[in-house]
């Protein structure tokens, strides 16, 4: 669809849902965007070649890979569905962050190997515990747009 395409909501009397992906959205769509390649690659690897030596770890790692992806998808449909439905999953991805990092801390010998999320993501520049957190406050910004 061209923009030439498309009817201006003023001109048809509805709203037009915000769009997730744009302006700070957009780093957002990224940084979801590279999370979930790296983290699914990583498990997938670490499956392949060695799953019995950490499966926790690993199948850990594939939920986060599955969580980045969703919320990626959800900031690039936009939408007001989307949008709850992204903010619900940057909840969840920061209650698990939240709980494997704490895990992680308290019992180091839960995990055999570090996962995305271990040390509330210490691996990965504290990214995995400061991304949610900037999903959900861009996603209810995005209501009040």
């Amino acid at each position: 669809m061209t923009d030439t395409d498309r009817t201006p909501a003023a001109a048809t009397g509805e709203k037009q849902p915000f769009d997730l992906g744009t302006g700070p959205g957009r780093v957002l769509v990224w940084f979801y965007g590279v999370f979930t390649v790296a983290a699914a690659s990583r498990s997938i690897v670490q499956m392949i070649l060695d799953f019995g030596k950490a499966p926790l770890a690993y199948v850990l790692s594939a939920v986060a890979a599955l969580v980045y992806g969703f919320i990626t998808y959800s900031l690039v449909r936009g939408g007001e569905k989307a949008r709850r439905t992204a903010l619900v999953c940057c909840a969840a991805e920061l209650a698990g962050v939240l709980v494997v990092g704490t895990w992680t801390l308290a019992d180091p010998s839960a995990f055999a190997d570090a996962t995305v999320w271990s040390d509330f993501g210490t691996g990965y520049l504290f990214i995995p515990v400061i991304l949610p957190v900037t999903g959900m406050i861009w996603l209810r910004r995005a209501r009040t747009a």
